[in-house]
């Protein structure tokens, strides 16, 4: 089997078996002072010249006989521990790169920010003490919790996920509504932060049930210190009628509120789009004409999950009951995705800026809303999984790829994707391109046949000695499943030829 692919793959599987402990037992434990945790770390958040670099030029694990570090590795109180030996041996094949000067710096809406990664409007940014800490870690800034003038009753449990195969945190729901502070208490985060953190940047966001509300909540912001405002149009699971999303799907109330807000502010205004809708350009647009000054989306998308086989009830299972919440996470990226670059294509929105979020984890996730347009990042969900550490990856590893690719500035890439998104009546429809099978990679598994058979066109036949594919020309219709569901990584794009007429 190649060599290069099994390393991948390995480490994958090996990484990705981690617990990400907080004060990692591992790292406490090597005698020789590596970075245990963060190397890992590095590597399973897609930072592979990261995790390289932090690895000494002589590896001492090559000499470490006892292995103290997986004797210390608390999965092993689970199941096996983390072959960390195994893992460092494979990274030290990596060759380290340095680091040429690159800056992550951006405008976004007329302000300066040191980097585009936010924190998103939720728990993870709800009070002093949080925020504070991720400022600490290298978050340029936060989308406060929304701020309104109630203050919510919220149940208990509110979060579930969703589980594919061994893959725990695939899809996340909540069922959590605003901020359950007061607004005097909420004000009060603002100003302490602002004072502490003159250099960060603080988006407002509010939500209100009246224009009136709508004015009031922007002066109160504006005044107490925040540098933006985000209008939570979106929410999908609020409480009370004319809420939330109930407003991101009428363009009349979304134009409505919107001037509102700018009669409380001098700051830039942000409107946040519900993803419940099937055209999001709509209201977007009908927030820019009436003076929005940019876009945030996505917010989380109204769902339904986890229906419990024995009591009937989908999760999170609230005293025998439960209601739709908002899914985010990974699986919701391309959602997400989708609506960004329709926005950005729409001739009224093509030079709004645009604050993206939905699924993003790593800095190569950021990579793709910026490329398709996105000038801010926003995160939740991975940093309620992993923690604000995350961050330390998403600066290293943007910083790795602009730098290796030869960027400047990563103001550079924002928009770069958006012209090779066509119509589909304009895509090339008058040629194939073949898969191209690699003889020596395939290991004969007949993933391919069996889904190519039953799910595709029948052109692959399992040959009965090697257990390799054959293909038939003649029924291939250049689908490329068989290479998606190739676990050897053996199959991919061949020659592209143009159809018999």
């Amino acid at each position: 089997m190649n060599q290069l692919l099994y390393k991948e793959t390995s480490l994958l599987e090996e990484t990705g078996g981690c617990l990400l402990c907080n004060e990692a037992p591992c790292r406490k434990a090597c005698p020789y002072e590596l970075e245990v945790d963060k190397i890992i770390r590095s590597y399973r958040f897609e930072n592979k010249t990261g995790a390289a670099n932090r690895q000494p030029e002589e590896l001492p694990c090559q000499t470490c006989e006892d292995t103290p570090c997986m004797s210390a590795c608390l999965k092993g109180k689970i199941s096996n521990p983390v072959p960390v030996k195994g893992i460092f041996e494979k990274i030290a094949s990596y060759e380290k790169e340095d680091l040429a000067e690159v800056d992550l710096s951006i405008d976004f809406c007329g302000i300066p920010c040191e980097n585009p990664f936010f924190l998103s409007s939720s728990v993870v940014g709800s009070n002093y003490e949080m925020v504070a800490k991720a400022f600490d870690m290298g978050w340029a800034g936060v989308a406060f919790k929304t701020i309104g003038v109630f203050v919510p009753n919220e149940v208990s449990p509110r979060f579930d996920a969703m589980k594919k195969e061994a893959v725990p945190f695939v899809g996340f729901k909540n069922i959590e509504q605003i901020s359950d502070h007061t607004l005097e208490e909420n004000l009060s985060f603002i100003r302490d932060l602002k004072r502490d953190y003159k250099t960060k940047i603080f988006v407002a966001s509010i939500m209100g049930q009246t224009e009136e509300e709508w004015t009031y909540l922007a002066k109160a912001v504006t005044e107490a210190g925040a540098d933006m405002i985000e209008c939570n149009f979106s929410c999908p699971h609020m409480a009370a009628d004319g809420l939330g999303s109930d407003v991101g799907q009428n363009p009349e109330l979304v134009a409505a509120y919107t001037r509102a807000v700018k009669r409380g502010t001098h700051l830039p205004v942000l409107a946040k789009m519900t993803p419940n809708i099937g055209n999001m350009e709509i209201p977007a647009l009908a927030a820019v004409e009436a003076g929005a000054d940019g876009i945030a989306a996505i917010n989380t998308i109204k769902s339904i999950m986890n229906v419990d086989t024995d009591t009937f009830v989908s999760g999170p299972f609230v005293a025998g009951k439960t209601s739709v919440g908002g899914y985010s996470g990974k699986a919701v990226k391309p959602i997400a995705l989708r609506f960004i670059h329709s926005m950005k294509t729409h001739k009224g929105l093509t030079s709004i800026p645009i604050s993206g979020m939905g699924g993003i984890e790593t800095w190569r996730d950021a990579f793709e809303f910026m490329a398709l347009g996105c000038e801010n990042i926003q995160v939740t969900t991975s940093v309620m999984q992993y923690g604000y550490r995350i961050i330390e990856d998403m600066i290293e590893g943007m910083k790795h790829y602009l730098s290796s690719h030869g960027y400047k500035s990563i103001s550079e890439i924002v928009g770069k994707s958006l012209v090779h998104t066509i119509p589909t009546d304009e895509l090339d429809r008058d040629s194939i391109c073949y898969p191209k099978f690699d003889r020596k990679k395939c290991i004969g598994c007949g993933r391919c046949y069996l889904s190519c058979y039953d799910g595709g066109h029948q052109a692959l036949r399992q040959d009965e000695k090697t257990g390799q594919p054959v293909m038939d020309g003649k029924k291939c219709v250049g689908c490329h499943l068989c290479a998606l569901v190739c676990p050897a990584n053996a199959i991919s794009p061949g020659a592209r030829v143009k159809k018999k007429k």
